[in-house]
Formats: C-alpha cells, structure tokens, sequence
C-alpha cells in the first residue's frame, strides 16, 4: 500500500515520528507540495494525508488508486469532499485535539495586553531600567483580570477551556453560542450576541466559521464595545472584517486586539491589521505546540488504522 504525505512540515518539522504511519504501507512524504504538483505526485498514492495542500475533484478523478484521504486538522474545506464521496473514498479529520493549545494562546494574547510583557523586558534591554530614577516603571495601566468580564463567542471545547482558565483568574464569564441555549451555573452565563459585545472586558472568538458568523466582528458590533475592551481571535480569520477592526484600533477606539488567524493566511503585505495601532498578530500557531501536534498525529494514525480494519471514524464525508 502507497501512503503519501503532502506536506508533513507544519504537523513534523522534525520533532515527531512518522512511523505510525509507516507500518502500514510504503510511506512517502513531503514537507510541502505545491498545487501545481499534487495530482503528479499522488498518481500510484491509496492514502494520501495533507495538512492544507489542495484536494480538488479534478485531482481525485485524476487517481484511480485513491481509496481514503486524512486530513491532519478538524477543517477539510481544502478537500472537494463531495467529490470524494462520489467515488466512495472517505475523508476523515481530527477533532479536538488542540482546546487547551488553542486556549493558552487566547490567554498568551490577553496577558500580553494586561501586563505589556515583551514590550517592558524590550525597555529594560535598551538599559531604561538601569537608568531609572525610581525602582521600578511602567508605559501603560496595567490590568488585572480578576472580576473583568470574559465574553466568549463559542461555547465548544476551546471556548469551554478558555472559560476555565478565565475563571482561575477571577474573571465573570459569559457566552453566546448556537448550541448553548441556558447559562450553566458556576460556570457561563448565556447572552444574546448583541450583550456580548457590548459587556465584555476580553471578547475571545470561538465560533466555527459560517454565513453567519462571517465577519461577525465588523463596524456596528465594534462600536459596541467598550474602548478599554481587548478583542482576540484564535478562531478563523474571516470572523473578522479587518479594515473594520483596524480602523477603530487606530483611532483608539479598541484598547486592543490580539489575532492568531487572518482572513488570508500567509497575510498580503497590504493587510490593514498588520501595523495597525495596538494590534498584535501571531502566525496561526495555536494549534502547534508540541503535544497537541502529537496528539494530532495520533489520531491520524489511529483514523487510518480504523479504515483499514473496516470501522472508520472521523469521516466527514
């Protein structure tokens, strides 16, 4: 059996094993594959796993060996699953691998804006501290998160484990969400969409990306918010209508945003919330510490595994 990975880089920079995958066929992989050359190389492939290189329908009625297509993320929209479907070839995916990856960054991004950490340990380099007159300085109010209200767009399993760590700290925490119609006591309370903007201290974004929700965060619901609010998105990009966002940060409108997704990833150079006052945007690497990227990995093998024993799992096709 031929098993190809197309671009293994972003799960496996190096620091895990492939030879879950290996036991089962003749393995070949491949950091990245660009567009141009998936067809070409899956041409002999029976498995093929990718992270985000395309599976289009013209590529699936292009290999007649094809029987199954993995996906190493809990998003398949890179793949025509419709497509694969029609011949009888499952796509399977890995849900819920990363709540707590994903929710530390949410809180990386928070903490950031409360207590400006990189931006202090920068002054104390160029010698600020050194040179101080008093013991100590500060450039910004800090924020302490007891008793501020968490608002949280989203109520899965991330915006479940963001809501916990929020809570350790003190915060009140509130939610809306299509699947959470009641407030679970000691734990959320349940808003409409319109309050959540309008009482959270931190608004973190959650939420699955649909026609609804699609830049769910735009001009009305921004000035909703309250100017000292931060805004962060460890959810999907297109949540967010960037020009929107990066227009109230830069006339101080918003206290802050923290983004690890944009609505184009990588970013065109022109993107309005890169530079954009009080903006900081990190490389969609949530998802990427070491154990969630395992755990990632595990579930891959362990899809495959189920495939070929004849009780596959994770299809979402």
């Amino acid at each position: 059996m031929k098993i190809l990975v197309l671009d293994g880089h972003t799960l496996n920079p190096g620091d895990l094993s492939w030879e879950g995958l290996s036991k089962f066929g003749e393995l070949k992989t491949y950091e990245r594959t660009p567009p141009e050359l998936v067809a070409e190389r899956s041409a002999e492939a029976e498995i093929i796993i990718t992270n985000k290189a395309v599976v289009t329908r013209e590529t699936i009625d292009f290999l007649p060996a094809l029987r199954y297509i993995g996906v190493t993320a809990t998003g398949v929209n890179i793949v025509d699953c419709e497509a694969a479907a029609e011949r009888g070839i499952p796509v399977t995916n890995v849900p819920a691998y990363g709540p707590r990856s994903v929710a530390q960054m949410t809180f990386a991004h928070i903490l950031n804006f409360t207590q400006q950490t990189a931006h202090h340990a920068n002054e104390v380099t160029k010698g600020r501290w050194a040179n101080c007159p008093d013991f100590c300085f500060t450039d910004f109010p800090l924020v302490e998160l007891n008793g501020l209200v968490l608002g949280i767009l989203g109520y899965g399993d991330i915006g479940k484990e963001t809501a916990r760590i929020g809570r350790a700290f003190g915060m009140e925490v509130i939610a809306h969400s299509r699947s959470l119609t009641e407030s679970i006591q000691s734990e959320v309370e349940t808003v409409e969409i319109s309050e959540l903007f309008v009482r959270s201290d931190v608004l973190s974004l959650h939420c699955p990306l649909t026609p609804e929700t699609e830049k769910v965060v735009n001009a009305e619901s921004l000035a909703s918010m309250k100017p000292s609010a931060f805004l962060i998105n460890t959810g999907r990009g297109p949540l967010v209508d960037e020009q929107a966002l990066a227009n109230v940060l830069n006339a101080g409108k918003l206290a802050g945003a923290g983004l690890d997704v944009l609505s184009t990833e990588p970013p065109p150079p022109d993107n309005p919330l890169i530079g954009a006052k009080n903006c900081i945007v990190t490389p969609h690497i949530a998802w990427a510490t070491l154990a969630a990227r395992k755990r990632l990995l595990d579930v891959t093998v362990a899809n495959l595994k189920a495939f070929l024993e004849g009780i596959p799992k994770n299809i979402v096709n």
